[in-house]
């Protein structure tokens, strides 16, 4: 890594008193919109309340303290809440504190390697199919809580498949008070936006809820009643190590880390272009191990740049990380004061908010998009990450997803290789090549990357009874790999023994490279390099005419 520099230190040599009350207003609204955000993905995450502010508070600070945005809000968001989950039910939430401390690991050394641009290597349509994933997937866990059901202890509810099976096998317990409570909220949220933009609909949401159930008395569920709400500072605690906890958590921890760089880094490029800033992706990378790692050691839960509170940083006025500090600031406030009150919370509006944000992130618009435009090789990649993420969880989604995408993209990338063959009997040959191909000359024409998928295209070239002379024409390809390689030394040794000269034309420089070190080449057998087929067709005349 270059340079680490976080945009903090370059806004403040600029910084103005107007500006300051910008980020300050700005600050305060997003913490009014993180608030019901954090508690509903906390609880989403199969952690206790709080544990969301302490994740919007501790690694929201670091991240805007060292990030390379300038607006990027950082915290708890809702691509986690499946993988925290699944890490909760099998190792606790000790498991979970060492798992995000060794994501913030890997995200710093991501960092200090400049891997932030390897991240737009990721397909396009394995982020859309785990996201969508991911969104269904909140949407099932939530249905419990939307109308009221109580699920027989015994039931397995960890995955998203057992969830379904003990919702069919619990219809019976359904509480329409709690669907009453569900549905006003969920009709606040989405009707209350479409007259008032500057007051979030998850607050007056939580407030409608709140108010329902206490006024009315309704037999409903809330937060107080599953959960032992705590105020105070986060507390800090050491993740207790050991190498079978490491080892076992890495495939997690390195789940968190891909998926924190991902979505933070598409957060920076979201708010570049509200902006026109440019990130620095490496910076970010840093700032967000940083933070997660502070988060893992104060109870908190993995962070990354958050979207729609980035949005809304930027829409009311913050242009610099001090936006991103004072949000933090402000939850603080709000856990060391307030905290007592989330109690009151119903469960169902919980539910509710979470169904919103399952339906934002879905981007099932773009997901029907892709199924109708796309080459069907794309769609398998979509539909497959899509349903290993509903079925099973992210990481097998991501390890298939990029596995299938890769040997489509090589059996692709294959297919564009082409071979055509020229003989002086080919009354195309002329008029395709420019010029006559002279007697006992056999010509090949090769077009596209020549790598192991395709290698054995070269493995053969047929040459016809007569030929003196194979001519290979290489001006498109771009690149080689040694397994073609070995295949083009098997054509020179075949033209050896039968006594057949190989002329090369118009081989680019990696490829030349690699066959000079390789000793193709060499020797009274080695194959001759020509710039031109002129040149080549010229020699091998003057060579069947001494």
């Amino acid at each position: 890594m270059k340079r680490f520099s976080p945009k903090l230190f370059s806004c403040l040599r600029t910084y103005s008193k107007r500006q300051l009350v910008s980020d300050l207003v700005a600050g305060v609204i997003v913490a009014i919109i993180a608030l019901p955000l954090s508690i509903a993905l906390a609880i989403a995450s199969g952690v206790s309340p709080e544990r969301g502010l302490y994740t919007a508070i501790v690694a929201g600070f670091v991240i805007a303290f060292f990030g390379g945005s300038r607006v990027n809000i950082s915290g708890p968001t809702a691509a986690f809440a499946v993988i925290v989950a699944g890490v909760v039910a099998q190792h606790g939430v000790a498991g979970l504190a060492l798992a995000t401390v060794m994501a913030g690991l890997l995200l710093v050394l991501m960092g200090i390697f400049r891997l932030g641009s390897l991240i737009q290597y990721i397909p396009y349509t394995i982020t859309t199919g785990f996201t969508s994933g991911i969104a269904l997937t909140i949407v099932i866990g939530q249905i419990k809580d939307f109308i009221g059901l109580t699920f027989d202890p015994s039931l397995p509810t960890v995955e998203t498949l057992h969830k379904v099976a003990a919702i069919g096998k619990s219809i019976g317990t359904f509480n329409w008070q709690a669907l009453l409570v569900g549905l006003v909220c969920l009709g606040v949220l989405i009707v209350f936006p479409k007259f008032v933009k500057k007051v979030p609909a998850s607050l007056v949401a939580v407030l409608v809820g709140i108010l329902m159930v206490k006024i009315f008395s309704m037999d409903v569920l809330t937060i107080g009643d599953l959960y032992s709400i705590r105020s105070g500072l986060p507390p800090f605690s050491l993740p207790t190590l050991s190498f079978d906890a490491i080892v076992t958590l890495l495939p997690s921890a390195v789940t968190i880390a891909v998926l924190a760089a991902i979505e933070s880094l598409l957060s920076c490029v979201v708010s570049d272009g509200m902006i026109d800033d440019k990130h620095d992706s490496n910076t970010e990378l840093v700032a967000q191990g940083l933070g997660n790692f502070c988060s893992g050691l104060f109870g908190g839960i993995p962070a990354t740049g958050a979207i729609a509170r980035t949005a809304a940083n930027v829409k009311n006025g913050g242009r610099t990380p001090i936006s991103g500090m004072v949000h933090a600031v402000v939850l603080l406030l709000v856990l060391l004061v307030l905290m007592p009150y989330a109690a009151w919370i119903p469960m169902p509006t919980i539910a509710a908010v979470l169904f919103i944000v399952a339906y934002n992130m879905c981007e099932w618009r773009r997901f029907v998009k892709i199924c109708k435009t796309a080459p069907l090789s794309d769609i398998l990649v979509l539909v497959l990450t899509f349903v290993l993420t509903v079925v099973f969880d992210l990481v097998v989604a991501i390890e298939f997803g990029l596995l299938l995408a890769l040997i489509l993209f090589v059996k692709k990338m294959a297919d564009t290789t082409r071979v055509r063959a020229w003989s002086a009997a080919d009354e195309m040959a002329e008029q395709a090549l420019g010029m006559p191909v002279p007697d006992h000359v056999a010509v090949f024409s090769v077009s596209g990357p020549m790598f192991f998928a395709d290698s054995h295209k070269f493995a053969h070239f047929p040459l016809q009874e007569g030929d003196r002379v194979m001519v290979v024409e290489m001006s498109s390809v771009p690149s080689m790999d040694i397994s073609a390689l070995q295949s083009l030394k098997a054509v020179r040794d075949t033209c050896a023994r039968q006594g057949v000269a190989l002329f090369l034309v118009g081989v680019a420089d990696q490829p030349l490279t690699l066959m000079q070190k390789s000793g193709l080449l060499d020797g009274e057998d080695g194959a001759s390099v020509y710039g031109k087929l002129e040149e080549a067709l010229s020699a091998a005349s003057a060579r069947l005419n001494p």
